[in-house]
């Protein structure tokens, strides 16, 4: 950057030598550059059933950045040689840790179109992009059987769309008691409390963020033998309670995907005063199946609703939903009041309910998705996925290795090792089988048992996925010192 002086030599003015030249290079190369990322993209995704769906890396030096550029093609090169063989590939069809999808091609598609366009979705002024988003919407709750009267909105993913269903419910709870908790704080405010069966950890994790605290939670007796909440006993919980609590019911726990009676909860909410949250990540695709729809009937009770995309609407990370039927409370947290943005909590802008103001267009890859393979495309990865676990289950069920821990509900089979059940011996095992390269599976416990667990999510999946994983699990079982 160099000063010079201004035509009338009464000032000065700055010359900046914009763009850099290897940008302006990289500029002129982009049809070229983005072919170049198309194939490379296109070999990695014709090598997924090949590459080993976990690897493990240990820390890797770390490097200075340079001082001059090298530009966008020697970057791509340099990744594709070294490091993209070690990233997970967690879009394949054989992994099945956490609760992980893949990215249908329609998906994909849309996915490369949000970073092309590079919009900020949060208002409705200069951009068709929110537009979109309501239309998403409404093709999920018709998807998922979820009212038309619910407001929805796109987030990063179940743990933020949980938030902003508690958060609600937190100024939900004060507006009964007669306060308005976006104002004035919870400080000093008489603590709110959480019943619920088996509440999944981010619930702790945005009870934490929303300074209502973790230890608001207070644990429903489950049925014997599930993960579902007695309903009785939760009743009698509400008869105690002091003033309006949250119940937070699960529609599809990780372990086992077992769902609460969602229907019987709703019903109290006649005879008693309190915020029910329904965490719907992966469950909540059950209402697009007519074989499994019956397990989320009565989730219209709900006043949120957590449902994530990037696990069974199989789009890219990181995208899921919020779902609510309190659009003035959403909106009296989540309103971001500035001079330059306009509006109050009655704006339809999306900044105002949701906690991002610079929002990804995360909606259209799912609008893609919704609209390449509509309704029936999406209960059928849901069916075939759920059929594949059972198949699953069957064969651990034959095995002299394994045993299974609960039924297999929907898509997750919960299953341990005969004999010592050690965390070591399953942690051994896990890493094992991620080493082999045929398959990978996420540890948990259940019941106090040490497991495994298969969540069968992704859109590619077949019978033939599953039957490479069980002969990985039963040759290292056989082959390991956890053997019998």
């Amino acid at each position: 950057m160099k000063e010079q002086r201004t035509a009338n030599g009464r000032g000065r003015h700055h010359a900046f030598n914009i763009p850099d030249g290897t940008l302006l290079r990289d500029k002129m190369l982009t049809p070229h550059l983005l072919a170049l990322a198309c194939t490379s993209a296109a070999q990695q995704l014709e090598r997924q059933r090949d590459l080993h769906p976990g690897v493990f890396v240990g820390d890797l030096p770390l490097q200075d950045l340079p001082e001059e550029g090298a530009g966008a093609e020697a970057v791509l090169n340099l990744f594709v040689e070294r490091y993209a063989e070690q990233i997970s590939n967690s879009a394949g069809p054989r992994y099945f840790g956490f609760v992980t999808g893949g990215s249908t091609p329609a998906s994909v598609i849309g996915d490369w179109m949000v970073s092309t366009l590079d919009q900020n979705p949060f208002g409705s002024t200069d951009s068709i992009a929110p537009q979109i988003e309501r239309q998403a919407i409404h093709y999920l709750k018709q998807l998922l059987n979820i009212d038309e009267a619910y407001f929805g909105s796109f987030v990063t993913g179940a743990t933020m769309s949980n938030f902003v269903g508690i958060a609600t419910a937190r100024q939900w709870i004060g507006e009964q008691r007669g306060h308005d908790y976006s104002i004035e704080g919870i400080t000093g405010a008489e603590p709110i409390q959480v019943l619920s069966g088996s509440a999944h950890s981010s619930i702790y994790k945005v009870l934490s963020m929303a300074g209502i605290g973790r230890n608001a939670v207070v644990k429903i007796k489950n049925l014997p033998g599930r993960e579902a909440m007695d309903v009785a006993d939760l009743e009698r919980h509400l008869q105690r309670a002091n003033g309006p609590v949250i119940v937070s019911a699960s529609a599809g726990t990780v372990n086992t995907v077992d769902f609460d009676d969602l229907e019987a909860i709703g019903r109290l909410k006649k005879r008693y005063k309190f915020w029910m949250h329904v965490d719907g990540a992966f469950g909540g695709f059950a209402g697009c199946s007519p074989r499994y729809a019956h397990l989320t009937r009565g989730i219209n009770y709900a006043d949120s609703i957590t449902v994530d995309a990037h696990k069974w609407l199989n789009v890219p990370y990181d995208s899921a939903m919020h779902f609510t039927r309190h659009q003035a409370q959403q909106g009296k947290v989540f309103q971001n009041q500035a001079a330059y943005l306009g509006g109050d909590q009655l704006s339809p802008d999306f900044l105002h309910y949701t906690p991002e103001n610079s929002r990804r267009f995360r909606a259209l890859p799912a609008w893609f998705t919704l609209l390449a393979y509509g309704r029936s495309g999406h209960a059928e990865i849901v069916e075939r996925n759920c059929a594949l676990a059972s198949l699953l289950g069957e064969y651990i069920e034959r095995s002299r290795h394994f045993r299974l821990l609960a039924p297999v509900r929907m898509n997750v089979v919960c299953f341990t090792l005969k004999g010592q059940a050690t965390q070591a011996a399953v942690h051994e095992l896990m890493n094992a089988v991620r080493d082999d390269g045929r398959a990978y599976f996420s540890p948990t416990v259940f019941e106090g048992i040490p497991a495994l667990r298969a969540a069968v999510s992704n859109w590619q999946t077949e019978e033939k996925d599953i039957q490479i994983a069980f002969e990985a699990l039963e040759e290292l079982a056989a082959r390991s010192s956890v053997a019998l």
